[in-house]
């Protein structure tokens, strides 16, 4: 099961977001989603994990946990959304 994870400090690596998630399981996935231009973390990611049970067992336990000062947000994730593509602006 995919899971979405919110308000991420953004110094956490992926490796260390792993970690915090494996306690509870086995993770197959971790990844900080970055700003294309800066390299930045945008503060949420998704974890993946071997099975439904750990995930929701990680959810639950994690869900407004504080990381490095910040209360994450955990979530099941959902599908992404198809959006036409937009010309690029210059």
């Amino acid at each position: 099961m995919k899971l979405y994870v919110g308000n991420l400090p953004f110094g956490l690596s992926d490796t260390e977001l792993a970690t915090i998630f494996s306690e509870f399981g086995s993770v197959q996935s971790a990844n900080i989603i970055n700003d294309r231009e800066t390299g930045r973390s945008k503060g949420f990611g998704f974890v993946e994990m071997s099975s439904n049970e750990e995930a929701k067992n990680a959810m639950t336990a994690l869900n407004g946990k504080e990381v490095n000062g910040r209360n994450i947000k955990v979530n099941e994730a959902r599908a992404k959304e198809e959006r036409p593509r937009q010309p690029r602006r210059y």
